[in-house]
Order: C-alpha cells, then structure tokens, then sequence
C-alpha cells in the first residue's frame, strides 16, 4: 500500500502555521531573513522548503528543521514516484 500524496510543507505554513501566529507572510518572512516574494514561492508550493529554512523555522520556536525536512523529502519522494521514469532493470546479482 502506497502512501498518499502528502502535502508541501509550505501548505502546512500557508494554511496553519502562519494563521496560528497571527502575523502576515511579509512579517514571518521579514522575521526570517528570507525575501518575501522566496518565501512565498514556498508557502505555495512553487519551491522547496530549504534546509537553511528549516533551521530558521526550529530556531524560531517552530517545530524542528528535522520534521520540516521530513514533510519536504516525503513530497519530493512522492512526486518524483508518480511523475514518467525510464525502465530500469534491476542490477544483475553479485555474488
């Protein structure tokens, strides 16, 4: 059984963290050090949420970089499962 097409992590922001702050994207992203118009590309899904970024997150109280960049992998893992791959055989075996 496969896993569902879990979220972007910038869906998880958009939609609960940002509103359980109640501060606006331009104050989160200011507060962050990031360019407003970046993190907005991630907040909706455009671009990944970086490694740097998921530091800031954890240091500024919010959740754990490990966690966010578990939600990023598992999103790209499952993107790159459903998007057209060549066949590849498997390895012949080595004994």
């Amino acid at each position: 059984m496969g896993m569902h097409n879990p979220p972007h992590p910038g869906e998880i922001l958009l939609e609960d963290v940002v509103p359980a702050l109640g501060i606006t994207i331009t104050e989160m992203a200011r507060h962050l050090g990031f360019a407003r118009e970046t993190f907005s590309r991630i907040l909706h899904g455009h671009a990944p949420l970086s490694p740097g970024l998921a530091v800031r997150f954890e240091r500024a109280g919010v959740s754990t970089a490990h966690l966010w960049l578990s939600m990023q992998s598992a999103y790209d893992l499952w993107q790159a499962e459903h998007r057209e791959q060549p066949m590849i055989e498997p390895f012949a075996r080595i004994d």
